[in-house]
């Protein structure tokens, strides 16, 4: 009893409905927690396969590398290295088929890849995963989530790698529709091919468009999310969508961009859905019950805001042996001792 009294006393008011939620959230923490050595490298060769596969899908120019079973064992021997690892076979993928379309092609994305990474390992090398999970939600059509999330969750210097994870997918997406051009074995217009690539990356005004409404998207959503305000969290997921569709208008309309604008408002509502689920999982706090509170010493005076966290404890399942009870009764010769 006493227990269920102080799992009452942390629910907010209002939150009948969210108990099994809690529940299940709890269970999941748990059972994560206790499995964790097994569930990481499942975790790692599913990403992995879906990278790999989404690469063969979308820019599959050599046959060998599509065959289900090179993708398979690609995935097994990512499972057990470290998450970088599958940064480096998905790049090594990349290459190698725009290798088989154009060695041009290739030459100038592995120039672009060792810039990344020389700037990425610099500068944000927390964020490994996020110049993988950008190209994968693009083909998704939900790339949106990323800023938002990284936002909430990394800090500032994100942008670097949120960055080029658009810079990766552009490109590609820009080799894709020019492959009947790039394709052509042609000695004579290797200089052209090179021409025809950076221009694709240098002069790629969406790509510039959308690497600024990302920047911004992120700064403005770890900006909000740091502030005092009650629900900061759901204000900067909300103001993020906004900023990021609102650019991304703006440069359509400026540099006719072709960007789908009713795309991006799909995908930003979408995003906000997944980030609110992200948000129930990391920072879920009861408002209801916040705190204010002022102390002072020597030198100075503190005010400082206290919102507790929604915490709901496991309930814990009781096993009544009854046939301990019947063997101990039997064995009495079926007394009862009073």
């Amino acid at each position: 009893m006493k227990k269920k009294a102080e799992n009452k006393r942390r629910l907010p008011e209002g939150i009948g409905m969210m108990k099994n939620i809690l529940v299940l959230k709890e269970h999941i923490r748990n059972f994560y927690g206790k499995y964790e050595i097994y569930l990481t490298p499942i975790f790692k060769f599913l990403l992995a396969l879906l990278s790999l596969l989404l690469i063969n899908g979308a820019w599959g120019y050599m046959e060998k590398l599509k065959s289900f079973p090179v993708v398979l064992v690609v995935a097994l021997m990512c499972s057990f290295l470290p998450m970088n690892c599958i940064i480096l076979f998905a790049a090594g993928f990349m290459l190698l088929h725009l290798y088989a379309l154009s060695v041009e092609a290739a030459v100038v994305v592995f120039a672009v890849f060792l810039l990344m990474f020389l700037l990425y390992f610099r500068f944000a090398p927390k964020d490994t995963l996020v110049v993988l999970f950008l190209p994968m939600c693009f083909l998704m059509k939900i790339p949106y989530i990323i800023p938002i999330a990284m936002g909430l969750l990394g800090s500032p210097v994100a942008v670097v790698s949120v960055s080029c994870g658009v810079m990766v997918y552009y490109i590609l997406a820009y080799i894709a529709e020019n492959q009947a051009t790039l394709g052509v074995t042609d000695v004579e217009n290797g200089m052209q091919k090179f021409k025809v690539v950076i221009d694709g990356l240098l002069n790629n005004k969406a790509m510039l468009v959308t690497v600024a409404a990302f920047a911004v998207t992120v700064i403005l959503v770890y900006t909000i999310r740091r502030m005092s305000i009650n629900h900061s969290w759901t204000v900067a997921i909300i103001a993020g969508a906004l900023a990021n569709v609102v650019i991304l208008l703006f440069g359509d309309l400026i540099f006719n961009t072709n960007i789908s604008i009713a795309g991006a408002v799909i995908g930003s509502v979408i995003s906000v859905g997944i980030a609110k689920l992200l948000q129930f999982f990391v920072f879920n706090v009861d408002y209801s019950r916040t705190e204010l509170v002022q102390f002072e010493d020597d030198e100075y005076y503190y005010y400082v805001k206290a919102v507790p966290k929604i915490t709901l404890a496991t309930p814990e399942k009781s096993v009544k042996r009854i046939n301990t009870q019947r063997k101990a009764s039997a064995k009495s010769g079926g007394r009862t001792r009073y």
